[in-house]
């Protein structure tokens, strides 16, 4: 079904959507030539918390019959610089993702590649076995897939009452 512009938010709109009005910092998109992005020189990049949030993981997680998988996206990251662990149900993937520095660099044109430290913590949403003959870890391609061994449960018993 396609929409007409009435139902749409142009760009000013969406943009004015999202800033504060106290916000003087952002160009109107009037001042900007068309097509053309660039950062102001500034000592202040508007992260000031970054160094102490690291980046997220986006995970994919899943289930079959009798496995519990999950995948990261973690092209570019070497074996040696991802740590994996877990602990009462709760997977930690956390490492370093290093190569977006140069020294030689004297000006950023476009950087949205993250690079640093990264962490996530996913509470697993079904029981899994934890001892290390239960539990799989691959990086391959540039995904790095966790297979666990659901914990075998009981269905409940029903309790009759007298």
């Amino acid at each position: 079904m396609a929409r007409n512009n009435d139902d749409m938010l142009m760009e000013d709109d969406l943009a004015a959507a999202f800033l504060d009005s106290s916000d003087t910092t952002a160009p109107a998109a009037a001042e900007e030539p068309a097509g053309i992005e660039e950062a102001a020189p500034s000592d202040d990049d508007g992260w000031d918390n970054a160094d102490e949030f690291p980046g997220q993981l986006a995970v994919d997680v899943y289930e079959t019959a009798d496995k519990l998988v999950v995948k990261a996206r973690t092209a570019g990251i070497s074996k040696s610089d991802l740590d994996v662990s877990i602990s009462d149900n709760i997977l930690t993937i956390s490492g370093i993702l290093s190569g977006g520095e140069d020294e030689h660099t004297t000006r950023w044109h476009i950087q949205e590649c993250y690079w640093g430290e990264f962490s996530r913590t996913i509470a697993l949403p079904v029981q899994v076995r934890e001892d290390e003959n239960s539990v799989k870890a691959e990086l391959k391609d540039g995904v790095l897939t966790i297979t666990f061994e659901k914990e075998k449960v009981e269905a409940p018993k029903k309790i009759q009452i007298q």
